[in-house]
């Protein structure tokens, strides 16, 4: 950055096990979003393994690691990243298109996700008709509708008031639990960060604190640098 190396993340170990439900939190600068983005394969480690689904992400070209995006691994960002001017369905259906899904079947699987998330009455809304934490659910659906093992939250509840968050968590644990998605949550806050039974904190690019035994579906061991 600037000619100056960051090491964002530096020695890191970790895997995230089949349907398990984990927080990631640490101060501004710990390491936390690019530990995210590496999971997510929208990075490559600078050294060391990147394992996601089994698959070393290294020995992947950017189509390859599109395609491990698209079939494991679901996202729910902050801004809840809707289209303006497109229906909840056509929102959630999104994703399919890429996959090339045939329209009747992307229709009635983003039906089908949007049911999931307690939104069967909004399948024509758009997102200025729809509150924050229904946006919210609008985005998870999004990110359950390619049934993946994996899904990614970067401050899930960051701009919803406390109804909603909780609303919105509650959503993500129910999913967690009868579908046996994994979910990891990056968050800030204390009290979101205290709900899943497993807690990873970050400082200064290292894991802090952390505790995990099993087969892992995604994980890293090595460094990240940005220059």
């Amino acid at each position: 950055m600037d000619g100056a190396e960051v090491r964002a993340l530096r020695g890191v170990s970790l895997g995230i096990r089949e349907g398990e439900y984990v927080a990631i939190t640490g101060p501004s600068g710990s390491g936390k979003s690019t530990l995210m983005h590496l999971l997510g394969a929208l990075d490559r480690p600078s050294s060391g393994r990147l394992l996601v689904g089994g698959r070393d992400t290294a020995k992947l070209d950017d189509a390859g690691l599109a395609r491990v995006r698209g079939s494991e691994i679901g996202f729910v960002f902050q801004s809840f990243q809707l289209l303006a001017r497109t229906t909840a369905r056509d929102n959630v259906a999104l994703p399919l298109v890429y996959r090339g899904v045939g329209r009747a079947e992307r229709r009635a699987r983003a039906q089908e996700a949007l049911e999931a998330v307690g939104l069967a009455h909004r399948l024509t809304h758009r997102p200025t008709q729809l509150s924050g934490g229904e946006q919210q659910r609008v985005a998870i659906a999004r990110a359950l509708v390619g049934r993946p093992r994996l899904v990614l939250a970067d401050e899930p509840t960051g701009n919803l008031d406390t109804a909603n968050g909780r609303e919105v968590l509650a959503t993500l644990e129910r999913l967690n639990r009868e579908r046996g998605v994994a979910v990891v949550i990056v968050t800030h806050d204390a009290e979101v960060a205290a709900r899943p039974p497993r807690l990873i904190r970050m400082r200064d690019g290292l894991i802090v604190a952390d505790g995990a035994d099993g087969p892992d579906i995604a994980g890293s061991a090595g460094s990240a640098v940005s220059r």
